[in-house]
């Protein structure tokens, strides 16, 4: 997104495109001011931006959950599992333990 005037209007697309570096604080001030600007004023863009910053608040909330204990006992004997049929593989047949 190249720097534009402040007075000229922002292309959606453009808007759009930005969006993310926006969101991430990744881009330079004056391009910063020109996205917030055309959100103030547009309420489709602004409709996507709000959307994207849910979903991102969904992602970060669920990575920090932790998995039910059940679950996670399953997942570490499955490990477990695995690691003893790898080594069992390795060894080969009719090798004794």
């Amino acid at each position: 997104m190249a720097t534009q005037d402040p007075n000229e209007p922002q292309d959606c697309s453009d808007v759009l495109e930005a969006l993310y570096l926006f969101i991430d604080d990744e881009i330079d001030v004056a391009n910063s001011r020109l996205i917030r600007q055309h959100l103030e004023a547009c309420a489709p863009c602004l409709e996507k931006y709000d959307l994207e910053q849910i979903v991102r608040t969904l992602v970060a909330r669920s990575c920090t959950e932790r998995a039910p204990v059940p679950l996670r006992e399953r997942v570490l004997l499955s490990i477990r599992e695995v690691q003893v049929q790898i080594s069992v593989d390795e060894r080969g047949p009719g090798s004794a333990f």
